[in-house]
């Protein structure tokens, strides 16, 4: 009943900066939180930031201070902005959706950070 859309990875070097979006779409409750998780390569999918429908956010330790969540109501979107980016931070990045009506991820967007 969510549909979730990312955009924006790409290739940056790094000390770069890079803005994602999750465009969502559907039946938005009232009351939801919508998170950023990411998945490195040979590594476990983990929370990086998370915003919910009050405008609250929390951060993973390893982003705080470089990365920003926000979101923009009128659009739908929520966004992830990244600076000072590392080879760290490469992975595919997802955003998810949770409300009381349930459960739902986007298809992933890859973020990689190279020179």
């Amino acid at each position: 009943q969510v549909q979730l859309v990312e955009s924006g990875g790409g290739l940056v070097q790094p000390g770069g900066s890079l803005r994602l979006s999750c465009a969502v779409s559907g039946s938005i409750d009232s009351a939801y939180a919508v998170d950023w998780y990411r998945r490195a390569p040979g590594k476990e999918r983990k929370l990086v930031a998370l915003i919910s429908s009050t405008g609250n956010t929390g951060y993973a330790d390893s982003v705080k201070g470089r990365f920003t969540i926000s979101k923009d109501n009128a659009k739908n979107t929520v966004y992830l902005q990244m600076n000072s980016l590392g080879p760290e931070d490469t992975a595919v990045y997802y955003c998810h959706y949770s409300s009381k009506v349930g459960n739902y991820w986007g298809q992933g967007t890859q973020v990689t950070v190279s020179s």
